[in-house]
């Protein structure tokens, strides 16, 4: 049911990264209470680079529960960017919905810009609307639990415990809604190799690799043909003796990948990789080996949420984080507790609005959700039809489906993307797969890059900051 009178609530946002900010001013526009806690200096998330990386386990294998998070224990470098690293996706589609992410006088100006680029608009975006007296800057989320946990209760409350980095003060703070939007960038995600763990030399996982200075005159395997893995093998190849690109299946080498390969003497295609030796040698599965000084897994990241305790109703199964219905909310605890950002493949940022919009009216009552055994069943069926298409289970949330996210925002009655946006997407994918070294700088979408500036998206802004101004 539908409350006839609004409901304000006390909403705990942890994370300032997109999806963080996006959700702090919706639910700040529907009336709710909102604090933001961020565990960096600055809004971002993911977007914040960092380069010291000292401290930090090379693999990541740094973990903890709810009940045991301590400063030693976490991963201590959230941000897995590299310094050189440029966006994948052209700037004109990835804006949120009411503010483009346009050219600014003095700043990157390529479609493509570099990552510094995207969190000088989050900041943009964080000033525009008032966002910065709600987060709590320096504050590491060290537990989030149910104070009241009954089924069927309607009045579900949450205990969130946060330390203050510098003086390891202790906070305790009790909300009645709690939004998780800690990104899925960070954690790494590490392959089951023989003789992985008593290999002597060198191994790291993308998440602290940086530049190729460290690399120089040095033997290295890089693990997965994603486009870090690619972005980084391609940057390699200047400094070192010789990169060997480790890849899960030779079948779907890309046309771009393939010309760099042959560009390069010093760069190697490999299959995957059958055992480690102590010796140093890699040994790959179709006989061949070589002597490395370093690996560095491009093998992705996986969804974790240390500080979360809901007594098992929430677990992650080989990357699939549910239950959650569309991906967003646990059915025994929604609305009162959701997840924004879960989804990859898709255009992050109207989404994630989309997102925030749905989780800040329910929670005011101006919509509802279907039953319980309505998202249950939901949730049922979309995880058989992935099982039927032979989806492995940690592809769950891989979407690539636009029109998945037009039936989403139909929740909430947000607008479908536009053709534009979404011909802009396919086009920057297309032209990677085929020129990988030059896809940022050389196009030829022309046509729809033109269609695009003259969309409501872009033409809005210059009203908008007319009528600012005024």
């Amino acid at each position: 049911m539908v409350s006839e009178r609004h409901q304000y609530k006390s909403v705990c946002v942890i994370g300032a990264g997109p999806s963080g900010l996006v959700a702090a001013r919706e639910l700040r526009k529907e009336g709710h209470r909102v604090v933001v806690l961020e565990q960096n200096h600055d809004v971002g998330g993911q977007w914040l680079y960092d380069p010291n990386v000292e401290g930090e386990d090379p693999l990541g294998r740094n973990t903890t529960s709810p009940t045991t998070s301590t400063d030693s224990q976490h991963l201590k470098v959230h941000s897995s960017l590299y310094t050189s690293l440029r966006l994948t996706s052209p700037r004109e589609i990835m804006g949120f919905t009411d503010f483009p992410f346009s050219v600014q006088k003095g700043r990157d100006i390529r479609r493509f810009p570099g990552h510094r680029e995207l969190l000088l608009y989050l900041q943009d975006f964080c000033d525009r609307f008032g966002l910065r007296d709600l987060i709590r800057f320096n504050t590491r989320v060290a537990y989030v639990g149910m104070l009241n946990h009954v089924t069927g209760c309607q009045d579900l409350k949450w205990l969130v415990k946060s330390v203050e980095k510098k003086t390891q003060l202790v906070m305790e703070d009790v909300f009645d809604s709690v939004v998780v939007a800690t990104g899925h960038y960070s954690q790494p995600r590490l392959p089951s190799i023989n003789g992985m763990d008593s290999w002597k030399r060198k191994q790291i996982h993308s998440h602290i690799y940086r530049d190729p200075k460290p690399f120089c005159n040095e033997v290295v395997v890089v693990v997965g043909t994603s486009l870090s893995g690619q972005d980084i093998s391609v940057e390699l190849v200047e400094v070192a003796k010789a990169v060997y690109l480790s890849a899960r299946s030779l079948n779907n080498i890309s046309e771009g990948l393939s010309k760099v390969i042959s560009k390069h003497k010093t760069l190697h295609l490999r299959p995957q990789i059958e055992s480690l030796q102590e010796d140093g040698k890699v040994l790959f599965v179709d006989g061949s080996w070589v002597i490395a000084d370093t690996i560095i897994y491009c093998t992705g990241y996986s969804y974790t949420f240390p500080f979360l305790d809901t007594k098992g109703i929430v677990a992650i199964d080989d990357d699939r984080v549910g239950p959650l219905y569309e991906h967003t909310f646990p059915p025994s605890l929604a609305p009162s507790l959701s997840f924004i950002g879960i989804p990859r493949q898709i255009i992050g940022f109207p989404f994630f609005e989309s997102q925030a919009k749905w989780i800040a009216q329910l929670l005011s009552g101006k919509i509802p959700l279907p039953s319980r055994e309505e998202m249950m069943q939901s949730i049922k069926d979309f995880y058989h039809s992935r099982d039927a298409a032979g989806i492995p289970k940690y592809r769950t949330h891989d979407i690539a489906d636009f029109e998945y996210c037009d039936k989403y925002g139909d929740h909430v009655g947000f607008p479908h993307l536009e053709e534009w946006r979404k011909e802009l997407c396919l086009s920057a994918l297309r032209n990677s797969m085929t020129s990988l070294e030059t896809y940022r700088d050389s196009w030829d979408d022309h046509d729809l890059l033109q269609e695009a500036f003259q969309s409501p998206h872009f033409t809005q802004q210059e009203q908008g900051a007319q009528d600012f101004s005024l």
